[in-house]
Formats: C-alpha cells, structure tokens, sequence
C-alpha cells in the first residue's frame, strides 16, 4: 500500500492530465480558485493516464470506463494529490470507494461541432457528398450521425485534438465531429464550420462541463471546490448521469442527452441508438430541477420499455466478442 503523502494545510495539490485541453481546464480551475482561496498555494501535478498512453485502438475495443481518470484517482486515494479536474464526460457514473464529485462547474456549450477540410468549406453536415469520410471516436456520433446520414461513410480517429484536425488537414478525412467545448477552450473556434444541431446529434453526458472529484469526508477541500460550483449546470449534469448510470452504459456506447432548466423546470431528452444506425429510440421528461436524478432514472426506464435495453444488449454483446 503505497505511503500517504502529507502536505502543507495552505497548499492544495491538484491532479491532471498532461493532455494540452486537460491542462488549459486544469490552469482555470487553478485560476479560479486561487481568486476564492488567496491565502492558499494550489499546485498542479501532472500525469498520463491509461487513455492517454493507448492511441491506436478504438475506445470501444478497450473499454473506457475510468480510462482517463483511473491514474488520477490513485493519486487521490494515496494522498499525493488532494482533487483531479476532469472532463465531466470522462468521468464514470460510478465513482471508486472513498472519492466523491465535489463540484460541477459552469458549462460551456456542449454540442458537437462539424470540422471540415479545406475542400468543404461550401458544405454543410447535411450537404456533404456521398461517399464523404467523417472522423469520430465516439460510438454516441457515430450511431447518429448513420441514423441521419446513411450516405456518408465513417472512419474511427484518435489522438489529441491537434493530431485530429491533422490528419483532417492531410486529406485523411472530408471532416471530423468534435466537441464544440473543447475546441473554444483551446481557442481553436475558428475551426468550427458548423454547430450540430440536437435535433441530429444529442451530446455525452456531462459534455462541457468540469468535474472536479475528491476525497469523500475532506471537509477542507470539499469546502474549496464548492466555491466553483454552477448549481444548473450540476442539476443538468446530474440527471444526465443519473440517466447513463441507470442504463449502465459507458460513454463509449451510443447514449445521448440535451438538457435544459427554465423557471425551475428541467427538461432531459434522451437517447439509445443502435451501432449500425438502424434503431434510435428517443424520449423527453420534465419535472422539478431539484428532483434532477430521480428525473434521469424516469427516463432511462421510459426508453428501457420501448426497446433500449435490448439495443444495449446487444452492443455490449458485440463489444466483448471484438
């Protein structure tokens, strides 16, 4: 059992991915807190994680639950660090013995963005010719996007965001679906051709927010991470996950959400489609913000009646078989 490692009460040690995007949102949380928290020192120790290391394969081939959190944790539960910023869609549903999500911040728009190469400046998503070749990772784009757009042909694309637009850039792609959050936050906008439309593509759960995960019963840092709290957004987020957790899907299988709070209501719509784009099964409910994942699990059992359950099956089926 690995030592705890103890420090100064005046200094906060912060965990994150050395990833450039990991790293920007792991400087604002910093940034941010330090404003709250003068009197305190915040650090940033920095580490690779298993999601970080494996670029070759497919997410869906090697499972991603945890995949981009697990080192983080560790340092966590070892005392070498004392919270991990996360991207709040690479963070499991359910989270190791001893650690908790402290806080949600504010969310930047979560929707996905179509990227295109130079040669496609003229189109659009839906304008794009047959026979087009679109670069995703992710099973929830791919799903929908076939459902939507039988014509086009996908191609799995890994790597950090630079090494994506890349190859994009190179002619190995006619476009690329990557999160509109992670682009503006790299001040990258100026690649984005075309905001997707939810009505064509729900996003992951918890896309463009942070989470930032701690240790359970640390008052101290539970109490600091509070101050970055965005009640909304975490009342979104939380019916959303609340949705994923009850479906027991991870992010690498095609689960879908969009979410939106207005005068106390909130409203969650959700999706299950299946991996050929064949069976996409969508279902709405709305009720009282605070009753954010009672609402997430109403909507998992809604879709579970009309057919979800059996697509999931069979996805994970697949997956196991390779």
């Amino acid at each position: 059992m690995t030592a705890s490692v103890s420090a100064p009460t005046h200094t906060v040690r912060i965990g994150s991915r050395k990833s450039q995007l990991a790293l920007v949102q792991t400087y604002w949380v910093q940034a941010e807190l330090q404003k709250q928290f003068p009197e305190l020192t915040f650090e940033i120790h920095t580490m690779a994680t298993q999601g970080d290391k494996i670029l070759d394969v497919a997410l869906a081939k090697i499972g991603d639950k945890g995949l981009f959190t697990k080192e983080l944790e560790v340092g966590m539960l070892s005392h070498e660090t004392d919270l991990a910023v996360h991207s709040l869609k690479d963070l499991p549903t359910n989270l190791p013995e001893g650690l908790t999500l402290g806080c949600i911040t504010e969310r930047e728009n979560p929707a996905d963005a179509l990227v295109v190469h130079e040669k496609h400046r003229d189109k659009q998503l839906e304008t794009l010719p047959p026979g087009a070749v679109i670069g995703t990772s992710s099973l929830r784009r791919l799903a929908q996007l076939r459902y939507h757009f039988p014509h086009l042909e996908f191609k799995d694309i890994r790597g950090n965001l630079n090494t994506r637009l890349q190859k994009l850039d190179e002619g190995g792609y006619d476009a690329i679906i990557l999160a509109f959050a992670g682009l503006h936050r790299l001040e990258m906008g100026d690649r984005i051709h075309q905001v997707i439309s939810p009505e064509v593509s729900l996003h992951a759960v918890g896309q463009g927010a942070l989470g930032i995960e701690c240790r359970e019963g640390d008052q101290r840092i539970l109490e600091v991470v509070q101050a970055l709290e965005h009640t909304p957004t975490a009342q979104r987020c939380l019916a959303e996950r609340s949705f994923l957790r009850e479906l027991e899907g991870g992010c690498q299988v095609p689960i879908g959400v969009n979410t939106a709070i207005d005068k106390g209501q909130l409203t969650l719509i959700g999706m299950v489609a299946s991996l050929d784009g064949q069976k996409l099964i969508k279902d709405t409910v709305i009720g009282a913000s605070e009753n954010a994942e009672q609402l997430g699990k109403d909507l998992a059992n809604q879709l579970r009646q009309q057919g979800a359950q059996d697509i999931l099956d069979e996805i994970f089926a697949m997956i196991q078989r390779g």
